[in-house]
Parts: C-alpha cells; structure tokens; sequence
C-alpha cells in the first residue's frame, strides 16, 4: 500500500501537468461508488493529500482516491488492467486504476484532521502524543498505524522509525517514558520525509535498516513476525530495540 509520501509524489507528479482551472471534458472508467457526470465539465479547483488518501479539489466537493494494495495511476497513456476513473483534458489524461474513489462534500477541514497527517505542514507532534497516551494499554507498533494519530504511515514508515528510536514495536504504550515516545514521534516524521527523498531518487530500498532485512546495521539477527493485534508484518532486533 503506497504511503503518505508516495502520494505527496503523486501530488507533486501531477501538478507538473497544470491541471489547476482546467476542464475536465470527458471522464471514463467502471467506477460506481461515485457519479461520473458530477466531474464532466468541471473545473479542478486544487489537489491535496492526507496521509495515503490523494484529494482531487472543485468548488463544493472533493474526489477522495485511495490506491489501496496495489493501486497504479499513468498520466497521457493507458495499461490493460481495468480503469477505475480517467480524467481527460484539453491536453492531458489521468488514469487511475485498482483504486477506491469516493466523494467529499463540503469542506476538507470537516472531513480531516490534517494535524494527524505526517506530511503535512499542520502536523502537530504535541497531538500526536495526546492521543498516544490516549491508548496506553495498546502495542506503539499497532499504533504507529492508526491513520487518526499518523496518517500516512505504513509498513515501512513503522519499522524504520520504530528501529531509529530503538523501540520494541511489543512495547505498550503506557510502558514507554514520555521521552521515547517524543523522539518516535519526531523520527516518524523525519523519516517519512526521507523517504520521500529516497523514492523521488530511486534509492529508497538501499536505505532500509530493518524492513525487510535479515541482519541490524550492528549486525544483529532482525526477527520477521506477524504481531500485534494488526498482525502486520514486523521486522524488528530484540538487541537494539528495547
């Protein structure tokens, strides 16, 4: 599933196309969750995200696509696999495919909390660990991927940060001195922002610590479990993450 930073890529992608107070002249695909004829004709009026929700923006709603597992989108070319929606323009196509796409009326800032997103300029730290505390009997590694306190983090975000701030992602929370629990806070948002570098350069998986490897970078054994109450996919090192 792409994570908050993939879908800061998408924004930054398609904004490159000048789409803002274009109209949209025909819009094609078997999505059913949403009216295809609300978009035709219509002015894209901004794009947004939060956390792994990519936000198409017009005067009195909102097109919210979810990319889910294993969600794709192409720009001016077109694949095999079944069209969930295409925007087309005066000079550009937008494609998105194996995606979940709904609509928001009204205004964003009703509909999300953009201090939870960890990308986002609003992001608030302080919040992030109110609401933490808030969860004092529940595993830190299943709440690094509750989306109403980091919206954005996924799999990856998880391990890496959870190794950075040498946490165990079995520690409950309530077990973990307010201090950790800050600089786990701040490494989640400052590796989300490597990431986002690392992917825009290609370099991403050359820099994981523990996500799907087999050894520490202090050469301890990492363990590979499905644990928690999410049962996600952990990797972790019982030497270094206390």
């Amino acid at each position: 599933m792409p994570e908050g930073p993939s879908i800061v890529i998408l924004k930054n992608l398609i904004e490159e196309l000048h789409l803002i107070n274009k109209e949209i002249l025909e819009v094609s695909g078997n999505v059913k969750t949403i009216d295809k004829d609300l978009l035709l004709h219509k002015k894209v009026k901004g794009f947004k995200t939060w956390g792994k929700h990519f936000l198409v923006c017009f005067d009195d709603f909102t097109i919210r696509i979810h990319l889910l597992m294993f969600g794709t989108y192409l720009f001016d070319d077109e694949k095999s696999t079944p069209l969930k929606l295409g925007l087309t323009f005066k000079n550009h196509q937008v494609n998105f495919y194996t995606c979940d796409i709904r609509i928001i009326d009204g205004k964003l800032k009703d509909a999300y909390d953009f201090t939870a997103d960890i990308m986002a300029d609003e992001w608030s730290p302080r919040k992030a660990l109110k609401k933490l505390k808030a969860k004092e009997e529940c595993f830190i590694g299943d709440e690094l991927l509750n989306q109403k306190i980091f919206s954005g983090v996924g799999n990856i975000i998880k391990n890496e940060a959870l190794y950075r701030a040498k946490i165990h992602p079995l520690n409950k929370v309530k077990d973990i001195p307010d201090s950790k629990l800050k600089l786990l806070i701040k490494q989640t948002r400052s590796y989300a922002f490597d990431f986002l570098k690392w992917k825009k350069d290609g370099t991403l998986k050359k820099h994981w610590e523990v996500y799907s490897k087999k050894i520490c970078p202090l050469t301890h054994n990492i363990e590979k479990k499905e644990i928690g109450k999410t049962k996600r996919q952990t990797y972790y090192c019982n030497h270094c993450q206390k």
